[in-house]
C-alpha cells in the first residue's frame, strides 16, 4: 500500500528556557526541520505551527503563515531563544487559545483535520499543567510530550494523551531526540484508502488511519451521511469581522448589531453604547512584573474600551486607578467628557512598577473611586456603576472582604487576567456569572480577542436599570412636560363635571322629596 501522511493541523512546543544550552537548541532546530522534511505540507495536506516557550510565548510562525518547506525552515533557522524561565502550561494554554484557532490558520473543527501538539522541554515546568492539557485534550487535541534529560516524568505524563506509552518519550539528550522523530513520523504514515474501494464521496477522499473519510471542497460542509456535501454557513470558519453577530444570508453572511445598537457604514461595527449609561471605573496593574511595554499594551487595550462607550457628562463617565504596592487615582469619573479626552489622559499615564496590591486597590474602588466628590453620580439617579479590574499576577495582599464589599455596593465587578493572572482571584474579584465578567488572556499581545466579551456585558440594555438623564431647560423636555400637564388638567376637568352631575342628581332627589 501506498505511504503517506494525512492532512494534519500540527504544532510545535518548544523549551527555549535559560536550562536549554546554545548547541541543544541547535539540535532541536534540525530535529524540527527533519520533521518538516517528512510531511506532505499544503492548504488542504499539513499545516505547521512552531512556538517557542519560557517565562512568556512566542509565536514562531502560525498554521496558516507557510507552506512550503523551505520557508518554514528558513524561520526555524531564525529563532532566537528565550532563555528565561520554563512555564510549560502558559505555553499550552496559548496553543488552545490562540495557535489552534481558525483566525491562527487552523481548519474549523467540522473539517475533521487531527490537531497535534508536540511538547519538547528539558526541565520541570514551574507553572501547573495538568490542568491546562486537560482542557486541551478535551477540545480534540493530541498531546505528545517529549521531555529531554532533566525533564519531570510525572508532568509528561500530566500533559500527554492516552495511551501514554505511545504520547511519552523521554530522551537522555538532544542528541537523542531524533529517536522520537522516526517514531513520530511512523504514527503519522498512513494507508492510503481512497487508491481502492468504492468510498462514494460526493467531491474528495481523505485516509485517515481507520480508513477514508470524505471531505467537501471550499464552500460546503460535509452532511451527516459522511459522503454528501451541502453549502456552507458562511460565518463558520470564516473572518467575517463581525462586531456582534453574523448571519449567513445566501451564498453570503451580513453582520446585525444588539438590540438598540446600529449597525455602521462599514457593515461590520456597531454605534457605540448609547442604549444605557455607566460610570465606569478602571483599575490596572502597574506592577514590576507587567514590563513597561505591556504596560502601553495596557493602555492601548484601555483606549480600546472607551472606543466602543458614549462618554459625556450625561452619557458613561470613566476613571482611572493605578495600583502597584500603594494605589494612585489617575483621573477621577468626573474629570474628563469626551472620549478623545479620555484617550489622552490613559496615554499620558506613567508606569509605577513596584509590587501587585490588588486587595488595596479593591479598596480603594470601593471607598474613593465611586464617591460624588470623584464625580459618580447619586444612587437615585439608578446609574450602573461598573469596576474593571486588570490583572497579571497573583496578589501580594487578601482581596477577599474587599472584592465582597464592592459587589455588596452594588458594583459590577469585571476581571481581566493576562499571563500569570489566577484563576481563582478573578472569580473572586469578578460579579456573577463568571463566564460574562472573567477574561483571560495568555499574553499582553493577544488581549484583543477579549474586547468582545466586554463590549457586549459592559453596555448596559435599553431601558434596563438606567434613568434617563436629560436637561430640564431642553425645549424638547419642556413640550413634553406641557402635554403631559394639560393632559392630566383635562382629566381632572372631565372627573370634575361628572362630580358637579351627581350634586346636582342629589339635589334634585332631595328637592322631590319635601
Amino acid at each position: 500500500s501506498k505511504c503517506r501522511t494525512g492532512p494534519l493541523d500540527l504544532v510545535f512546543l518548544i523549551d527555549s528556557s535559560r536550562s536549554v544550552r546554545p548547541f541543544e537548541f541547535e539540535t532541536m532546530r534540525r530535529f524540527l526541520v527533519n520533521i518538516i522534511r517528512g510531511l506532505d505540507i499544503g492548504p488542504n495536506a499539513t499545516r505547521v505551527g512552531v512556538i517557542q516557550y519560557s517565562s512568556q510565548v512566542q509565536s514562531v510562525f502560525p498554521l496558516g503563515a507557510f507552506f512550503r518547506r523551505e520557508d518554514m525552515e528558513r524561520a526555524i533557522h531564525a529563532i532566537v531563544p528565550l532563555a528565561q524561565g520554563t512555564m510549560t502550561g502558559l505555553a499550552i494554554q496559548y496553543a488552545v487559545n490562540v495557535a489552534f484557532s481558525v483566525a491562527e490558520g487552523a481548519r474549523p473543527s467540522q473539517a475533521q483535520v487531527p490537531r497535534v501538539a508536540v511538547i519538547v522541554t528539558d526541565g520541570r515546568p514551574q507553572d501547573r499543567v495538568a490542568e491546562v492539557a486537560a482542557q486541551a485534550r478535551n477540545q480534540g487535541i493530541e498531546i505528545y510530550a517529549v521531555g529531554v534529560q532533566r525533564a519531570d516524568v510525572g508532568s509528561l505524563r500530566a500533559m500527554a494523551s492516552p495511551p501514554l506509552d505511545e504520547h511519552v518519550f523521554l530522551v537522555e539528550s538532544f542528541n537523542l531526540i531524533q529517536q522520537f522523530g522516526f517514531h513520530f513520523q511512523g504514527r503519522l504514515c498512513v494507508i492510503d484508502h481512497c487508491s481502492f474501494g468504492n468510498h462514494s464521496c460526493q467531491h474528495e477522499c481523505v485516509s485517515f488511519p481507520e480508513g477514508p473519510r470524505c471531505r467537501c471542497r471550499q464552500g460546503f460542509d460535509l452532511q451527516p451521511d459522511g459522503r454528501r456535501c451541502q453549502p456552507r454557513d458562511y460565518c463558520n470558519g470564516v473572518d467575517h469581522g463581525c462586531e456582534f453577530q453574523c448571519v449567513s444570508s445566501g451564498s453570503s453572511y451580513r453582520c446585525i448589531c444588539p438590540e438598540g445598537r446600529q449597525l455602521q457604514a462599514d457593515g461590520r461595527s456597531c454605534d457605540r453604547c448609547r442604549a444605557g449609561h455607566v460610570d465606569l471605573v478602571l483599575v490596572i496593574d502597574g506592577s514590576k512584573s507587567v514590563r513597561p511595554q505591556n504596560f502601553e499594551l495596557v493602555k492601548r487595550f484601555v483606549n480600546q474600551i472607551v472606543d466602543f462607550l458614549d462618554v459625556s457628562p450625561e452619557g458613561t463617565r470613566v476613571g482611572l486607578v493605578q495600583y502597584s504596592s500603594r494605589v494612585r487615582t489617575e483621573f477621577p469619573l468626573g474629570r474628563y467628557g469626551t472620549a478623545d479626552e479620555v484617550k489622552q489622559a490613559v496615554l499620558a499615564v506613567e508606569y509605577m512598577e513596584k509590587g501587585t496590591m490588588t486587595g488595596l486597590a479593591l479598596r480603594h474602588l470601593v471607598e474613593h473611586s465611586f464617591s460624588e466628590a470623584q464625580g459618580a453620580r447619586p444612587r437615585a439617579q439608578n446609574v450602573p456603576r461598573v469596576g474593571l479590574v486588570f490583572t497579571d499576577g497573583r496578589s501580594q495582599d487578601d482581596i477577599s472582604l474587599w472584592a465582597a464589599r464592592a459587589k455588596e455596593e452594588g458594583i459590577i465587578m469585571f476581571a481581566v487576567g493576562v499571563g500569570k493572572a489566577v484563576e481563582e482571584e478573578l472569580k473572586e474579584i469578578a460579579s456573577d456569572p463568571p463566564e460574562q465578567h472573567v477574561s483571560y488572556s495568555p499574553d499582553f499581545s493577544t488581549m484583543a480577542h477579549m474586547l468582545e466579551n466586554l463590549k457586549v456585558n459592559i453596555c448596559p440594555e435599553e431601558g434596563k436599570g438606567v434613568t434617563e438623564l436629560r436637561s430640564p431647560c431642553d425645549c424638547e423636555s419642556i413640550v413634553e412636560f406641557q402635554g403631559s400637564a394639560l393632559a392630566a388638567l383635562g382629566s381632572l376637568e372631565q372627573k370634575l363635571t361628572q362630580l358637579t352631575a351627581r350634586l346636582e342628581d342629589l339635589e334634585n332627589q332631595l328637592a322631590n322629596q319635601n
